[in-house]
């Protein structure tokens, strides 16, 4: 196999799961704040129903934040491979492929990185006004007890 097809193959491959992962991310969080912004706890018999309802795809972008940089150095890693192998199938040494090919390979960690950390960021965002809604729905059956 040619080592070049190799290379894109892995690169395309990892940056393009990253791009959908990235993609997913955002678009649940979009849905789950517009979520949010409808929900009223007297619409729920109980506060279980309730959490599951709110809980819904949360947990997806709890595991595109924590895995994203793995699958960003899987990239670095394959690539690093990669540029051993095809220094290995190479008569002279050129310092400049070497340097080129390991800087792209880095770009997989980097890209990672990039999906991972707004991931978590709104994961902790969700988690927050998950807390909030459920407060609100432990304050509602208070005073309906209080009464």
């Amino acid at each position: 196999m040619n080592i070049e097809l190799l290379k894109d193959i892995v690169d395309y491959g990892i940056i393009g799961l990253l791009g959908v992962m990235s993609f997913m991310t955002f678009w649940f969080w979009i849905e789950r704040i517009l979520f949010f912004k409808g929900v009223n706890v007297n619409n729920f018999e109980t506060k279980e129903e309730l959490e599951l309802v709110l809980t819904n795809n949360v947990n997806i972008i709890s595991t595109f934040g924590s895995n994203a940089p793995y699958i960003g150095l899987l990239g670095t890693v394959f690539g690093i491979i990669i540029t051993f192998y095809a220094m290995g199938q190479s008569d002279a040494l050129d310092a400049k492929m070497i340097m080129t090919s390991l800087a792209l390979a880095l770009k997989a960690t980097a890209m990672g990185l990039i999906v991972a950390i707004p991931a978590i960021v709104f994961y902790n965002h969700l988690a927050r006004k998950i807390e909030v809604v459920l407060a609100h729905w432990d304050m509602k059956e208070k005073a309906k007890h209080a009464n």
